[in-house]
């Protein structure tokens, strides 16, 4: 059998680059039952309601959706389910120790295969106002006209 290699992106959270100041991201394992992972090859995942969570020195991540796989039978999982993730001691310290100092959240990014292995990428973060989400978006609009403007000017097409 040939080994899996690459990265093969499964699904994404767009949003939360949107809603929260990203601070710190962290690559993790995940634990995951046979049908997860068949359903996850298929690529059907959803990270929208995913948070992560520091509980009895372990890392949990809550409310990714990953779909019931069409041909399981009674050893199906149920969708929504705590997964473990895997990361190294010193790892969940950090984390551990930056969530209780409050005011910041553990958020999933995305899930992806890495060499034949799930993953998912973690962010430690902090929630936006909505100023801050009006802020990032001028931003980012004045930085593509910007950008526009320039290259319409190495072409050439400019008055």
């Amino acid at each position: 059998m040939v080994k899996e290699l690459g990265k093969k992106l499964i699904a994404q959270n767009k949003s939360a680059r949107h809603d929260y100041f990203i601070e710190e991201v962290y690559e993790c394992g995940l634990v995951l039952t046979g049908t997860e992972v068949k359903s996850l090859r298929a690529g059907r995942a959803s990270l929208t309601d995913g948070y992560a969570m520091a509980k009895d020195g372990e890392i949990w991540v809550s409310g990714i959706h990953i779909p019931e796989y069409n041909q399981g039978s009674w050893t199906n999982h149920p969708p929504r389910r705590d997964r473990k993730l895997l990361l190294h001691k010193r790892e969940i310290a950090q984390i551990s120790g930056v969530i209780k100092q409050g005011g910041l959240t553990l958020i999933p990014l995305s899930l992806y295969f890495k060499d034949g292995k799930a993953k998912v990428e973690i962010a430690v973060a902090k929630g936006k106002k909505a100023h801050d989400k009006r802020n990032t978006l001028m931003e980012r609009q004045s930085n593509r006209e910007v950008e526009r403007e320039v290259s319409n000017r190495r072409s050439g097409k400019s008055n």
